[in-house]
């Protein structure tokens, strides 16, 4: 098999980890993108020393030494997860049709880079398709035969989309109360649980109680039915988890996971539905778990930190 080129650009975002940042952007190195887009933003006033760690997250992806338009869209004061984010997105796709993003804390296994890049060159045009995800949190197992399966869930810890996919976003998801009120929530979700977990995500979002920015991009995939493809083995390891995290300061199960490498020639599905056992998977996984699941996760949680 002749080595893999990259051609699609890879958009990096970041903000005040020079660590994370660091072994992101050295598998980033290895790929060779043909274009860098690099998305920060600014330190906040009230913390001690987030100025520099901010400027040496930013040093770190000046260290480009392959041939490479880099282009970066750094913001001079803190924005904030969610806008920071979401304006980036938009400047990523006013510059390019699309494009393999990760965040300073999605450490991807090397296949990561060639199997977006085949997912996006061939879902390019069929508008059922949102999204590339590099995650797997099915744990070992496979969804149909194929080397990849279709969700109704995003999973952004390493992804990829198009220009004419991300034109749906809606920061504020303006149509939220529209919505709820016609019970679209209701007609979409047959688990309580996972209605009661949608409908305050949502509520929080739209009212601004939540900074965050995906949940409006799975509001707008949802929405349109939209799917987005799976890989059937694990191709990112989120290391952030932490106290320095955002939203994601609790270690658990889903922390530092083992990833391995895609096979090729890909197994392509025959057909494009959502596979029901992973998305079930999700729902009781990681959306609405029962509380036995929380208990136990708690215990290995506890079992974990005092090794």
């Amino acid at each position: 098999m002749s080595e893999f080129q990259l051609n699609t650009p890879v958009a990096l975002i970041i903000f005040n980890r020079p660590d994370t940042t660091e072994r992101v952007f050295a598998e980033i190195a290895k790929a060779k993108p043909p274009v860098l887009l690099v998305v920060a933003d600014g330190p906040r006033e009230n913390r001690q020393g987030e100025a520099q760690r901010c400027e040496q997250a930013r040093a770190v992806v000046a260290r480009v030494d392959w041939p490479c338009q880099v282009l970066t869209n750094y913001a001079d004061v803190n924005m904030g997860c969610k806008l920071r984010v979401a304006s980036g997105i938009d400047w990523i796709f006013e510059m390019v049709e699309y494009a393999i993003i990760l965040e300073d804390d999605c450490l991807p296994e090397p296949t990561f880079f060639r199997f977006c890049e085949e997912m996006l060159i061939r879902y390019r045009d069929d508008e059922r398709i949102s999204m590339v995800s590099g995650g797997n949190l099915q744990f070992g197992q496979r969804r149909g035969l194929g080397s990849y399966y279709f969700s109704r869930y995003t999973h952004i810890w390493g992804w990829a989309t198009w220009r004419r996919a991300w034109r749906h976003y809606d920061r504020d998801i303006s149509l939220w109360p529209q919505l709820r009120a016609q019970g679209w929530i209701e007609s979409t979700f047959k688990n309580k649980g996972e209605r009661q977990y949608w409908s305050s995500s949502f509520d929080a979002v739209h009212s601004g109680a939540l900074d965050t920015w995906d949940c409006s991009w799975t509001f707008a995939c949802m929405l349109r039915d939209m799917l987005q493809i799976s890989p059937n083995v694990n191709l990112i390891s989120n290391i952030g988890f932490g106290p320095g995290a955002t939203h994601t300061q609790t270690v658990g199960i889903h922390a530092n996971m083992a990833t391995e490498p895609m096979e090729f020639p890909l197994v392509h599905p025959e057909v494009v539905v959502p596979s029901k056992e992973g998305d079930d998977f999700i729902s009781n996984d990681q959306i609405a778990p029962s509380f036995i699941k929380r208990q136990w996760r708690r215990i290995k949680s506890y079992l974990s930190w005092a090794k």
